[in-house]
């Protein structure tokens, strides 16, 4: 980790001093990893996901999730100069949150109750829906009922597949790939014969492909910023920043800069936060 606000051995001298002064029963413990007071910061973020995460050829990365935590991270009081992006597909981001590889992961990762046990989640900072998307001269396919005996795209690590084949028990062919730009190739292969998961990512794909988003959603998705399990002054701290991207436009522009032309109905109110835990 790049955030620790004291040494161990710091954290560890500071915490039996105190033990040494409080009343007899009172347990304390040494201050936790926290990207609070953090000088730099390693953020995990998609490479292969067009107008939310894409690293171009010269090695920099654009999208909306990278616009958004910059702006976080500015407001964390981390300047661009001193992050440093990493690509982190959906397969590694709680492993990536685990063993420090970042410190906090913005890259479409959607809020769920087991990911919740391993990290803790900030926001949301935008809540997309699920939707699909199919090639441009396929007319049999209007809704996710219709994903009845057809081949989707499973990437690893992603739920969205759950969200079709296990919640809706709709028995879909399933063709599983790491990324989302896998997804894309097989479809324009005639290997798949959709891609189901969140509009922003659809819409960037769709964007410079001839792919046809349904524009029938059928979930929420939670978009939050991943945390090392425990970092609540982290999570906190994100909320507040957060809420500012709200209410000084920023989220709107920003929205409209990646997504305006999508088609896409963009939500610019204030999403509801999880709570930190």
């Amino acid at each position: 980790m790049h955030n620790r606000r004291l040494p161990r051995r710091g954290i560890a001298l500071a915490a039996a001093a105190a033990a040494v002064a409080a009343p007899a029963g009172c347990a304390l413990e040494p201050e936790a990893d926290t990207i609070v007071g953090a000088r730099s910061l390693t953020i995990g973020v998609k490479a292969d996901q067009p107008h939310l995460g894409l690293r171009r050829s010269d090695g920099r990365y654009e999208g909306f999730d990278v616009d958004v935590a910059v702006y976080l991270a500015g407001r964390l009081g981390v300047p661009p100069e001193r992050i440093r992006f990493r690509t982190t597909p959906s397969s590694v981001r709680e492993r990536a949150l685990q063993d420090g590889t970042v410190d906090m992961i913005v890259a479409s990762y959607s809020i769920t109750a087991p990911r919740k046990t391993k990290v803790t989640f900030a926001g949301p900072y935008y809540v997309p829906h699920q939707d699909t998307l199919v090639r441009a001269d396929d007319t049999s396919i209007r809704s996710v009922r219709d994903l009845e005996g057809k081949r989707l795209c499973q990437v690893t690590g992603s739920n969205s597949w759950r969200r079709v084949t296990e919640e809706r028990e709709i028995k879909a062919t399933l063709v599983r790939v790491d990324t989302y730009s896998e997804c894309m190739d097989l479809l324009d292969q005639r290997r798949v014969d959709a891609v189901s998961t969140d509009d922003l990512i659809l819409a960037g794909f769709a964007a410079g492909r001839s792919g046809r988003i349904l524009n029938a959603p059928f979930t929420d998705e939670k978009y939050g910023i991943g945390l090392h399990k425990g970092d609540l002054a982290g999570c906190e701290a994100l909320n507040r920043a957060i809420t500012r991207m709200y209410q000084d436009g920023t989220a709107a522009r920003l929205l409209d800069k990646w997504f305006g032309k999508s088609g896409l109905k963009l939500t610019t109110s204030i999403p509801q936060f999880e709570g930190c835990s």
